[in-house]
């Protein structure tokens, strides 16, 4: 059954072993490459919850849509606590931040001009603390902010503002047909599921004719390099055309991480698959003003290989 947001509340929603040298050739998770030396975060209340689990095993294996839904719902809720402390200064709790180089939807206006967002109801998939959806409501539109984590919706209510919070996996959207005028995601739910059309197809459910879908994640490009932000980062140590997930896994072989890979021509096929016009890619490059590592980001990276994609997408 699906069941819509309440202003305020939390809705719920019911291969083989790598080597050292490969293992570093692997693309670490996003939210690891995140992962540096706690700072203070920019929210009022501090953030308790710890977690001791054993380091996983990395690997590269298959993973089905449910194994890495299950494993990424654990990982984020598991590490929800120390992405927010870490980027919580960066991302800030209304800013609208397309990725690590730290482009801004006000300058980028991926979703239109501001002034055309008022009274637009928006999607936001992976929405995290929702730091992006406040932002939206600054401009007088009615977003919805989904996760797949509890914990990082938790995040969003200690924030606070009045931004309708929804649990949900992105790719079974608790929303009827044509429900919004627009729909986002940075760096979210894309990157992390086995079948990103079903999630496309979802979107393009919910979106309203003539609606745009918006969404970042890492350039594909960056699969075939080490996720180093220094030197070593530069020289391409695995094949861009290998799909198989990186994958994170306990003693007994069970994934508590997925991150899927997709080539820059598996992403626009998938749009085209779903039924979405594809109408931008946008590739940011590093600017001058950056001068963070960010994992695998770093200024000396960004000014020589891209790091994000954004795609811009219409429902016709």
């Amino acid at each position: 059954m699906r069941e819509g947001a309440h202003p305020g509340r939390i809705a719920a929603y019911p291969a083989q072993n790598l080597s050292h040298e490969a293992t570093r050739a692997a693309p670490r998770p996003l939210a690891t490459r995140f992962r540096r030396k706690a700072r203070k975060s920019t929210t009022m209340e501090p953030i308790i919850q710890e977690s001791e689990l054993p380091e996983p095993e990395a690997t590269r294996r298959d993973a089905n849509v449910t194994e890495s839904s299950r494993a990424n719902r654990g990982w984020w809720d598991r590490n929800a606590d120390e992405y927010q402390i870490e980027h919580g200064t960066f991302l800030g709790d209304d800013r609208f931040v397309w990725g690590p180089e730290g482009l801004d939807e006000v300058e980028a206006e991926l979703l239109g001009p501001p002034e055309e967002l008022k009274g637009k109801d928006v999607l936001e998939i992976g929405a995290g603390a929702a730091q992006c959806s406040r932002w939206l409501v600054s401009q007088g539109a009615r977003p919805v902010a989904l996760d797949l984590s509890h914990r990082q919706l938790q995040h969003a209510l200690r924030i606070g503002g009045n931004v309708p919070l929804v649990q949900a996996d992105a790719g079974v959207l608790p929303f009827k047909d044509a429900s919004f005028d627009l729909a986002c995601s940075a760096y979210g739910a894309l990157p992390f599921v086995a079948d990103p059309v079903l999630v496309l197809k979802e979107v393009r459910r919910v979106l309203r004719p003539g609606g745009r879908f918006v969404f970042s994640a890492t350039h594909p490009i960056r699969w075939a390099f080490p996720d180093e932000p220094g030197p070593e980062g530069l020289s391409v140590a695995a094949s861009y055309f290998d799909r198989t997930p990186y994958v994170e896994q306990d003693e007994e072989g069970n994934a508590v991480y997925v991150e899927h890979h997709r080539t820059l021509g598996d992403r626009v096929r998938d749009v085209v698959a779903a039924g979405l016009r594809l109408v931008d890619i946008v590739e940011p490059e590093w600017p001058a003003w950056n001068t963070q590592e960010w994992g695998g980001w770093s200024p000396l990276r960004g000014n020589l290989i891209p790091g994000t994609a954004i795609y811009v997408c219409v429902r016709d």
